[in-house]
């Protein structure tokens, strides 16, 4: 199971990450480690990959099935309450993106994890993918 955020600014853009290790531009999360509870994963994962803590509780937007990697992604929208967007081990470039933009970089099948976060819309948006493209 994995974990990501949405860091959504005042003009309603998102906090994008480009990872380091496939160039690909996505929002910032990753897995589960053994013992740990979602919210704290949830901090975790972001503060890593941005330097921004997020405020928790996060609200979830959507769950998110790899059909192929069998692995399943909860995405929460977030609010940023301390520190400043940053490069870091795993992370290659940080960028603010509108929603056009959002498509523009990312993958089908982590756009619309952002998209979704963007829209906040409740119930949470349940969907499967293959890795890249929505299924």
């Amino acid at each position: 199971m994995s974990v990501a955020g949405v860091i959504v600014d005042d003009e309603g853009r998102a906090l994008l990450i480009r990872r380091r290790d496939n160039g690909h531009w996505e929002p910032p999360g990753g897995v589960l480690e053994a013992g740990e509870t979602i919210p704290d994963a949830l901090q975790r994962e972001v503060l890593e990959e941005t330097g921004v803590k997020i405020a928790v509780p996060a609200t979830l937007t959507g769950i998110y099935k790899n059909m192929t990697g069998l692995i399943v992604s909860l995405v929460f929208r977030c609010e940023a309450v301390d520190g400043k967007p940053t490069i870091g081990s795993e992370t290659s470039a940080l960028r603010w993106a509108t929603r056009e933009e959002v498509t523009d970089l990312a993958d089908e099948a982590y756009a619309i994890r952002v998209l979704d976060a963007l829209d906040a819309a409740s119930p949470p948006a349940v969907r499967a993918h293959d890795g890249v493209k929505l299924v």
